[in-house]
């Protein structure tokens, strides 16, 4: 009796045992399924970086939401309280920060341009305004047979951007020239009465119509402050040449075109092309 009693502890322990091990490798098999379905919902960095949306067509009706789920940080990050010399960001101004249109502390790049108040004001900037899809396997013209061709003019080497076709559009040399004014507008400014709208009220009138902007607050805060206008066109230059801005005919516009206008589009890009109305005086 005894040890029939042994062997029904002993094998009721065994079957206990198998129970827990059992348990435990079918918890273990459901974790590893869970990860490989997370997995399968969260494709690795490779696969994502070669995600259709990052090419054309896709790239053309991406909409934000669908780039900040992945780049969330150009909106999260932000500048640091102190430079790597010590120097605090609060008792410094950098150079963006020096015209009169901007406001609050430092910023970083994507910030500046999506969410500031002047952003928000006056612009409508979406991340496909400037990327229009990135190929990382190939950041040079016409090396492989999917690169983008020598005769991409479209293509900037080894830039996420093309700067003369984004950038350069709002951070070009004011064209005094081709206005025929006498001097830099930071210097002949007073003689204009501080107003662009001394001239382009009855000049170049038909303007700002474009997706990326607002045109009626830009239009209404540029007669309140030349500064805005003038922030956009010159005052904010990176690059040493303007920008070719289309030359879209305009009540009273002259018949006959300037010689430094002859080469100039006479409409927006199609993709940022907006409803056309002359702009209120």
């Amino acid at each position: 009796m005894r040890s029939s009693g042994k062997s029904t502890g002993l094998i009721a322990g065994l079957i206990a045992f198998a129970v827990l091990a059992g348990s435990g490798a079918g918890w273990q098999i459901r974790c590893e399924l869970a990860d490989r379905a997370d997995a399968e919902r969260r494709p690795d960095h490779l696969r994502a970086t070669y995600d259709p949306i990052h090419f054309k067509p896709a790239i053309e009706q991406a909409t934000d939401a669908q780039c900040l789920a992945c780049h969330r940080e150009v909106l999260d990050d932000r500048v640091r309280e102190r430079s790597p010399a010590g120097i605090a960001a609060a008792t410094s101004k950098a150079w963006y920060q020096q015209t009169s249109t901007y406001r609050g502390e430092q910023d970083t790049f994507h910030r500046r341009h999506l969410s500031s108040p002047l952003a928000q004001e006056l612009m409508n900037l979406a991340c496909t305004t400037c990327h229009q899809g990135h190929d990382p396997r190939e950041e040079a013209q016409g090396s492989s047979a999917t690169a983008a061709p020598q005769s991409d003019q479209g293509f900037s080497l080894r830039k996420a951007v093309n700067p003369e076709t984004t950038c350069l559009k709002c951070h070009g040399q004011m064209n005094t020239q081709a206005m025929g004014l006498p001097g830099p507008w930071s210097e002949i400014r007073e003689s204009f009465g501080n107003s662009c709208l001394t001239c382009h009220a009855t000049i170049r009138t038909q303007r700002h119509q474009v997706s990326y902007l607002k045109p009626a607050a830009i239009e209404a805060a540029g007669r309140q402050d030349a500064e805005v206008c003038y922030g956009c066109h010159g005052d904010r230059a990176w690059y040493r040449i303007s920008y070719s801005y289309p030359r879209h005919d305009w009540a009273g516009m002259p018949s006959e075109t300037p010689d430094w206008a002859r080469d100039r589009p006479r409409e927006s890009e199609a993709r940022f092309r907006a409803a056309a109305t002359v702009n209120p005086q």
